[in-house]
């Protein structure tokens, strides 16, 4: 890479280089330096973050669901929202939340899928939608989540509650204890079904922060949401999820329903290495769900995209070092670079590695040197960090002395 400076502050234009992988182009840019650290509502790349608002490329789209949205999952970047903080009943999706204490239990090996647990009156007598469990039975907790993720049963949730914890309470209590711990900003549970509660409310965002949550910290148990039937007690039920019948790459998460809450659903669709997660809430029928919820998802493919800038440990760039015992170091990222944004607006994308020039010596790999920012139209800026990837030790007084000299006379750092 040719380099272009500018004294002090080195700004280097890298588009070319990391477009080029992409066939995108890419100008130099020069700007002061700025702290090396995100600015807010910056996303950062494989980080499981709160997510944030993206000013910009939600244009060109709505919906008729009371709260709605829509986040690309490895980046965090909200592709399109719709009254996202504002709380809501959750009805059956707050069921994730359930599922994901249990698969939590099941992690730590406190329990195992076939351990058995007990049927009491009251899960039996539950009303709503229902595993159909029968009194004074016993389950095996693998069937009690099929039947929590599958039928939506809330009298599986119950037992599988009361088994765990010892009543439903004790159970509700662990679920807002992870909702602390997951960051979960405005969510609040009060039993373990979604049956209306006026102290049951979730947000759209910290609904989709809990699927990719529960996504990634229990892979080995997320195949239960992409199951369509469960045969249990002679009874066979299918998966309420329409997009698990109707869109390529579905394979979650959960839908939900009261008179309160209207028709809702959190939905997951992966495709290649792209996953897309989407809520919608207060439609007022099933059907408009469905194609509401089928309907943004394609459009988030459809608009949008991935872009792969650099990966953990690539070489980005040299930075000169003064009165160093070596002329450079090498900069690298710690993470993959992967930013989402609208198809359109791909060409006007600008990567610009912004540090000061020189960096002084002592120099300690691994120390935070600088970093890449990438902007593009309609969307919201990425900044990353850059690192020393190696340890430059300062020259001798002897050597520093010369340097300086040198510099004086003819302007050469080295």
């Amino acid at each position: 890479m040719r380099l272009s400076w500018r004294n002090p502050i080195a700004v280097l234009g890298v588009a070319a280089l990391s477009l080029a992988m992409i066939g995108l182009g890419a100008g130099m840019a020069a700007q002061k330096p700025t702290p090396a650290k995100a600015a807010a509502g910056t996303v950062k790349p494989k980080s499981l973050q709160t997510p944030q608002t993206v000013p910009g490329p939600t244009t060109g789209i709505d919906t008729a669901a009371r709260h709605a949205l829509i986040v690309e999952a490895d980046t965090n970047t909200v592709l399109f929202e719709k009254a996202a903080d504002e709380r809501m009943p959750p009805a059956s999706m707050s069921k994730i939340m359930t599922a994901y204490v249990a698969f939590g239990m099941l992690k730590s090996g406190r329990v195992s899928l076939g351990d058995e647990l007990a049927v009491s009156e009251r899960a039996w007598k539950l009303g709503g939608s229902k595993m159909f469990v029968p009194i004074g039975g016993r389950i095996k907790i693998d069937d009690l989540l099929k039947g929590v993720l599958i039928q939506s049963g809330n009298d599986a949730c119950v037992v599988l509650a009361e088994g765990l914890a010892g009543s439903e309470q004790a159970y509700v209590d662990l679920m807002n204890q992870k909702a602390e711990e997951l960051g979960l900003k405005d969510s609040h549970f009060a039993n373990v079904s979604g049956l209306p509660d006026p102290q049951e409310w979730m947000t759209a965002r910290d609904l989709v922060t809990l699927a990719m949550h529960t996504i990634r910290d229990f892979p080995e148990y997320y195949h239960y949401f992409s199951e369509k039937t469960f045969d249990f007690n002679n009874i066979v039920q299918g998966n309420r999820n329409p997009l698990l019948y109707k869109v390529a790459g579905a394979d979650g998460l959960k839908t939900g329903h009261t008179d309160e809450a209207g028709y809702s659903l959190i939905g997951s669709v992966l495709r290649g290495e792209r996953r897309v997660v989407v809520v919608v809430s207060g439609l007022s029928s099933m059907k408009d769900r469905a194609s509401e919820s089928e309907r943004l998802v394609e459009w988030a493919f459809r608009e949008f995209n991935d872009y792969k800038l650099f990966g953990a440990g690539d070489k980005i760039d040299d930075a000169e070092v003064w009165l160093g015992a070596a002329p450079k170091v090498g900069m690298t990222v710690h993470a993959d670079l992967t930013v989402t944004l609208p198809r359109r607006s791909r060409r006007d994308m600008k990567v610009t590695l912004v540090y000061e020039k020189p960096l002084p010596a002592p120099v300690k790999q691994g120390a935070e040197i600088g970093k890449i920012v990438v902007t593009a139209p309609e969307t919201q800026t990425v900044e990353q960090p850059v690192y020393a990837a190696a340890d430059v030790k300062p020259i001798g007084t002897i050597g520093r002395m010369a340097t300086v000299a040198g510099y004086l006379i003819w302007g050469n750092r080295r």
